[in-house]
């Protein structure tokens, strides 16, 4: 009981601080969230008035309202908060690999240190999941392409019965919109189980040589997507 009711003002806070941060960048938060409360309970309160029952339905409705209201809008700060994050590091040299490391599913595994880079801080970075193998360039796809294909044949002579796939998130036409990368991610045809890919993942780190940096512009220690717990 003692650790709950210190941890309790804790995420109050936590949630606070995140609504103070996207507010600062998102000027339809607030409407929103006000919707998104008061909606609930406004309808809760004419079911309540339209379906017969006691004076226990007019507690039991408005009070199912509230939770719900409260639910739906700490959704839509979270998504919010989600969304602002994503366009503040959009476009920049690191961007791919701040999601590589806050934001992927747990059964993809990668690291926000690129495997290769060019000199204009174009960048290919490497996760590991049920899809196989992904090859994610980040930058324009004309100076990505052969360090990528460089990478790929490298990892066909480590792993030459793995599937590798390539994905572009950059200016150019066809590119992956950096908050659609980990949807295109879970959309690939499950390949590895879970023994898998923990198996390629140590057979590659084992042979990654010395990394060749994090693009400069941005750190992903610090441009994770906030959201309420």
């Amino acid at each position: 009981m003692a650790e709950a009711k210190q941890k309790s003002p804790g995420r109050i806070k936590q949630m606070v601080q995140v609504y103070k941060n996207t507010r600062t960048h998102d000027r339809l938060l607030t409407p929103l969230m006000l919707l998104s409360f008061l909606g609930p309970i406004i309808v809760a309160i004419l079911l309540a008035w339209l379906l017969p029952g006691n004076w226990f339905s007019w507690i039991l409705w408005p009070l199912t309202g509230i939770l719900a209201g409260l639910l739906i809008a700490m959704i839509v700060l979270g998504r919010r908060a989600e969304a602002v994050a994503y366009s503040q590091i959009e476009g920049r040299p690191g961007a791919v690999g701040a999601i590589v490391q806050s934001a992927l599913k747990r059964s993809w595994r990668g690291s926000e240190v690129p495997v290769a880079m060019t000199r204009q801080q174009d960048a290919v970075y490497r996760v590991i999941g049920r899809g196989g193998v992904v090859l994610i360039s980040e930058g324009s796809r004309q100076r990505t392409q052969r360090i990528a294909l460089d990478e790929e044949r490298k990892l066909k002579r480590a792993i030459s019965n793995v599937p590798i796939t390539h994905l572009y998130v950059g200016p150019d036409e066809g590119a992956v919109a950096l908050p659609q990368l980990s949807k295109e991610l879970q959309k690939l045809k499950r390949e590895l189980n879970r023994n898998e890919i923990a198996a390629v993942y140590n057979r590659l780190s084992s042979l990654q040589a010395s990394p060749v940096g994090i693009p400069k512009g941005i750190d992903p220690n610090r441009v994770r997507a906030q959201r309420p717990r």
